[in-house]
């Protein structure tokens, strides 16, 4: 069974979804923030999430695409794994690339990332939930870089979405079912 988890900033969406696993399974938490030592929100943000996990979930930090592949890949039938989130990975997959002024080659191993992400979700043996941003909501994004984002990730959740056997959205707390 796998799930994606979509809504928009502040939604609920990472809460809802850690409620869809079972206190007591094996969580593997897949983590794909990158600390910043400097930035003491963020870090404040980071410390909210990890309070709020239950202790005998595993939670494994994640921010390069590889490591992310791995967890999914390793993950066995009873096992579940919650990524929180899909918007976080992609920055810094895009970050990593150097993909921000749309360099073609860049932008090709931006897909290459995206391509085995997503085989690696249709093909984790465990129970996957993903948490990602809807980002085809708003207005068109005023910079070079927020388009190329918003566009980067409304094609990989779709992506997503197609081997996902189920699809939530979030708004304003409330989950509607997609599929």
């Amino acid at each position: 069974m796998r799930t994606l988890v979509l809504g928009g900033a502040r939604s609920g969406k990472s809460a809802h979804a850690e409620g869809l696993v079972p206190e007591d399974a094996a969580v593997i938490y897949v983590a794909t923030a990158r600390r910043d030592p400097s930035d003491a929100e963020w870090n404040e943000r980071i410390a909210r999430h990890v309070a709020r996990r239950p202790a005998g979930w595993r939670t494994v930090e994640a921010p390069d695409p590889g490591s992310l592949r791995r967890v999914l890949a390793e993950a066995g039938d009873g096992d579940h794994v919650l990524v929180d989130d899909l918007a976080t990975w992609l920055t810094g997959v895009l970050d990593d690339a150097g993909a921000w002024e749309r360099d073609p080659a860049a932008l090709e191993v931006v897909a290459e990332h995206c391509d085995a992400l997503v085989t690696a979700v249709a093909g984790s043996a465990g129970r996957v939930v993903l948490v990602s941003a809807e980002v085809g909501l708003g207005v068109v994004p005023g910079t070079r870089s927020g388009r190329l984002f918003r566009d980067e990730l409304g094609s990989l959740n779709a992506r997503l979405a197609a081997v996902c056997d189920e699809v939530l959205l979030l708004v304003a707390g409330c989950p509607l079912r997609v599929r």
